[in-house]
Formats: structure tokens, C-alpha cells, sequence
């Protein structure tokens, strides 16, 4: 879902937008405007320059730290960063073959002779 862009009016009684997250976070807050068509227009122009802006770093370096000379820096092992994963138990075991020879209901005579006597009768 998109942000949302709200007019309303201010203390001063002029014509403000606000544009908030999804969430209903604040995410900006424009300037004032002497009357609505103006702040719509305000409302149209940042909708067309937000998704083409440039970023321009205005921030003072910050140094970053560095970490003590006398400490050794160690990388961790493949093996130490995931733990292996356990090996899931065999729910069942499979059923051994089964021997159909031998068995009188799997031959083919003792299958026909039902059809053709009845088919007599």
C-alpha cells in the first residue's frame, strides 16, 4: 500500500500537506500555503520530483572507531556461524516385498473360473 497525502489547516490558518506511511507514520510535513489550490499543486510536485531526487549528504564525517590493536580479531568458522541441522528420526520403516507367488487368489484360473461358471449357469 502507498502513503497517503493529507490537507489540513494549520494554527496559522494556512494550507498545509502531510504525507504518512502506510502505518500512519508522519513522514513529512510541507510548508504553508496561502490556499488549497496552491498546496495541491505542492501535493502534485512532490509526488513528481520525490521518486527521481537526488540525494545530497549534507553530514559532517563521523569518525568511525576502530577497534583496539591488542585485541585479536578472530573469524568465526563456517561451522561455528550455523549450527548443523539434526537429522530427523525415520517415522516408519518401509514394508518389506511382498511374495505373491504361491497365493491362490493371485492366479489367473481361480479369477476366471467364478466369471465363466456363473456365465454357464
Amino acid at each position: 500500500m502507498a502513503g497517503m497525502f493529507e490537507l489540513f489547516i494549520d494554527e496559522d490558518t494556512s494550507f498545509r500537506f502531510r504525507l504518512k506511511a502506510p502505518d500512519g507514520t508522519v513522514v513529512a510535513v510541507s510548508r504553508s500555503f496561502p490556499d488549497k489550490p496552491a498546496a495541491v499543486v505542492g501535493i502534485s510536485d512532490v509526488r513528481e520530483y520525490a521518486g527521481m531526487g537526488l540525494i545530497t549528504d549534507l553530514c559532517p564525517e563521523v569518525p568511525v572507531r576502530a577497534t583496539p590493536a591488542t585485541a585479536p580479531t578472530r573469524q568465526p568458522s563456517s561451522a561455528e556461524v550455523l549450527p548443523p541441522l539434526p537429522v530427523p528420526k525415520p517415522r516408519h520403516h518401509p514394508l518389506p516385498p511382498r511374495e505373491r507367488t504361491g497365493r491362490p487368489w493371485h492366479t489367473g484360473a481361480l479369477v476366471e473360473a467364478p466369471c465363466t461358471a456363473m456365465a454357464e449357469a
